[in-house]
């Protein structure tokens, strides 16, 4: 299977690291020019060298914007006008006591999680109807499915990801552009490290505290370990691409079987 997106133009928004920085690098192998995108222009730029160190010769572009703003999603629109594939993948996650996440948290999480998302679709999506084929994603998480007691504000803003993109799906139906929600499942970035070492402490080597974290946290995980950003990678590029013309409106599951359902 061979996976073309040569003339295509993707923006990941988030991709200044962990799994944004993965598709960003899958999309470029797959022959995309590819807007990568952190807060600030350093993070950005080495991002693009980054994408460029593995994929020799990729066309990349780094654009530094907040994308919680308003002012950082013009930035974004002014830099690059159109996009035949919206990956959103920017979000952020902490653990907190549930009842001690205040009203300013939650408007945060919804924000970023969700708003930043919605905007950008918003501006893009009309130019992808127009021309005829585009690919949004929403890169959503296990977590919008089972909830984290000790993460209830960022799976409640996953899950409100998964309703957003089914509605824009709808709302692209019969003109070839397809919206689709990717269910990622517990996933081996330097947040997620340092979130594990958090609950099972840091006397441990990495490989036996990622088990302990496995056994002990996520023991619904069939994987049974974490999942590295490359593999979810894998599953967004296949969604951008033109093979997966019949998926749209969906919640594709890249979970490790973390969620325990036979329905997806």
């Amino acid at each position: 299977m061979e996976i073309d997106l040569g003339g295509r133009r993707a923006l990941v928004t988030g991709s200044a690291q962990g799994i944004g920085l993965a598709i960003a690098r899958a999309l470029a192998g797959c022959g995309a020019a590819v807007v990568v995108n952190g807060r600030s222009e350093e993070t950005s730029q080495r991002a693009a060298d980054d994408v460029r160190e593995h994929v020799p010769g990729a066309d990349v572009l780094g654009v530094a914007a907040d994308l919680a703003t308003d002012e950082g999603t013009a930035a974004v629109l002014d830099a690059v006008p159109h996009v035949d594939v919206l990956v959103n993948n920017l979000g952020i996650f902490s653990s907190e006591d549930p009842l001690a996440i205040d009203d300013a948290t939650w408007r945060r999480y919804f924000e970023v999680n969700v708003l930043a998302g919605v905007r950008l679709t918003r501006a893009y999506l009309p130019g992808m109807v127009e021309r005829g084929w585009g690919r949004v994603q929403f890169v959503g998480s296990d977590s919008a499915v089972v909830i984290p007691a000790e993460m209830i504000h960022y799976g409640v803003s996953k899950t409100a990801l998964l309703g957003v993109s089914r509605g824009f799906a709808k709302a692209a139906a019969g003109t070839g552009v397809t919206v689709n929600s990717v269910l990622a499942g517990p996933t081996h970035t330097g947040g997620v490290e340092a979130f594990a070492r958090e609950l099972v402490g840091d006397d441990l080597p990495w490989d036996e505290a990622q088990r302990v974290f496995m056994r002990e946290h996520r023991p619904q995980s069939l994987l049974q370990r974490l999942i590295e950003p490359e593999e979810i990678a894998h599953l967004v590029a296949y969604l951008a691409s033109p093979l997966a013309s019949a998926t749209t409106g969906a919640a594709v599951r890249v979970d490790g079987g973390y969620i325990d359902s036979i329905v997806p």
